[in-house]
């Protein structure tokens, strides 16, 4: 990883933003530890819930697990009509996809479905075969100026982005400067916008380890400084607004402009598979239609995908989906009410519970999956080496008494986690 001061990072020679045989060196006894304990790479078939047949062999015989893993947050992975959707799409096309670039030809129910979440986000929506693919193919124009009237912006960095964002950094850095600040660090932000004439802010709405971005001052600095904002929404879609909107969208009450492009996630909250760009202005889709490298020269996202997109489309604009908002609030709380985390009281389904040492934090992970329950245990290089954890992701598909039993066996092992009664959950 890059290393920076604690402001941010600045003129960089070749190399600063690439250090992967330290990361390798480094992390490697923490992954040959996490797979010796059965903990990664994991091999199991879904079943009712959260739980699944865990290894290989009769179901009747493999060990039923309850899963804290996947971030199928408001469950709908395994939903009927999203299950469906997938079946009906190939057997519609009698196809799984078409070796061809989307510059040349298209399925019909990919049109189907961008225009359904173009109408349920208020926005220009592509989708793509993955979020990672997604940023691939805007960082470069972002980089270039393309969005920004022609001049090229300072992009800058959160320390703490998701590694499908922090990975094109290179790339970004081969056509415009390139800086990294603290985690939410407005202040540095700020400082950079006085600075420079064309600033570009690359964060995430909601993070992967908890928390989330402030999206109200980065809308603050938009205004006073005409700061261009790349919000990766990966793990808040679906869980916000009236259609499953998500974290950031919802706090832009009007269409997204030039300066604000969203990227989300097809696969977690939403529940089916794939990526999207949301986009404010014509113009920037016909230039990604026609310059972002996965459109024009990888494929589509196959059918099965599209369809249960389709299908999740039609679950987010019944009421349904508040429902299931409500449920995962819910059981949000319950969390919250027995275990101590830094998230605790918000109203994202993201907890981690603070280990430190890494072959604790595995040991404990083990055990909880001999209790019945998988989580995953959380280390360098995702986050810094001596603070590992363990990540629970909380779903509306998970019952009281799951919640509740896991909270139990992780107590057992860290009493001083132990929420305080006076602590009461709100929302963020």
């Amino acid at each position: 990883m890059e290393k920076s001061n604690p402001l941010f990072s600045r003129g960089q020679p070749t190399g600063h933003f690439r250090n992967t045989a330290y990361v390798i060196k480094k992390s490697s006894p923490y992954f040959d530890a996490a797979h010796a304990a059965g903990l990664m790479a994991v091999t199991a078939r879904s079943m009712t819930g959260r739980s699944f047949a865990l290894g290989r062999g009769p179901l009747d015989s493999r060990p039923k697990i309850t899963d804290f893993v996947r971030c199928s947050y408001l469950g709908l992975d395994n939903h009927p009509v999203v299950v469906a959707g997938a079946i009906e799409a190939i057997e519609a096309h009698r196809s799984l996809h078409w070796s061809c670039a989307r510059t040349r030809l298209n399925f019909d129910l990919l049109e189907e479905l961008e225009k359904n979440l173009s109408e349920m986000f208020r926005a220009r929506v592509i989708a793509f075969s993955t979020v990672m693919l997604a940023n691939l193919g805007a960082m470069p124009l972002l980089a270039s100026g393309q969005l920004t009237g022609g001049r090229k912006p300072v992009v800058v960095f959160d320390r703490i982005a998701h590694i499908s964002l922090a990975y094109h950094k290179p790339i970004v850095a081969d056509e415009t400067q390139v800086e990294t600040i603290a985690h939410n660090d407005m202040d540095a932000l700020e400082a950079l916008c006085r600075e420079h004439p064309m600033v570009a802010y690359v964060c995430d709405g909601v993070y992967s380890m908890g928390g989330h971005s402030p999206i109200k001052e980065l809308r603050q600095l938009q205004e006073r400084y005409g700061l261009f904002l790349y919000i990766d929404d990966a793990h808040g879609i679906s869980l916000f607004g009236h259609e499953g909107e998500g974290f950031a969208r919802s706090q832009f009450a009007e269409a997204l402009g030039d300066r604000t492009i969203i990227v989300a996630s097809l696969a977690k909250g939403f529940g089916a598979s794939g990526g999207m760009l949301m986009l404010g202005t014509a113009e920037q889709e016909t230039l990604f239609r026609r310059y972002s490298i996965p459109y024009a020269f990888s494929v589509a996202p196959n059918l099965a995908a599209v369809g249960a997109a389709i299908g999740s489309c039609k679950i987010h604009r019944s009421a349904e989906l508040g429902d299931r908002q409500e449920r995962l609030s819910q059981r949000i709380k319950v969390f919250d009410d027995l275990l101590a985390t830094a998230e605790q009281g918000n109203s994202l389904p993201i907890r981690m519970i603070a280990i430190g040492s890494e072959a604790k934090a595995i040991a404990i992970a083990r055990e909880l999956l001999d209790d019945g329950f998988y989580t995953s245990v959380i280390f360098f290089p995702t986050v810094a080496q001596g603070q590992a954890g363990i990540r629970v992701c909380i779903t509306a598909d998970h019952e009281v008494q799951e919640i509740e039993r896991l909270s139990g066996c992780i107590l057992e092992r860290v009493p001083d986690k132990a929420a305080k009664p006076s602590i009461a959950s709100t929302p963020s």
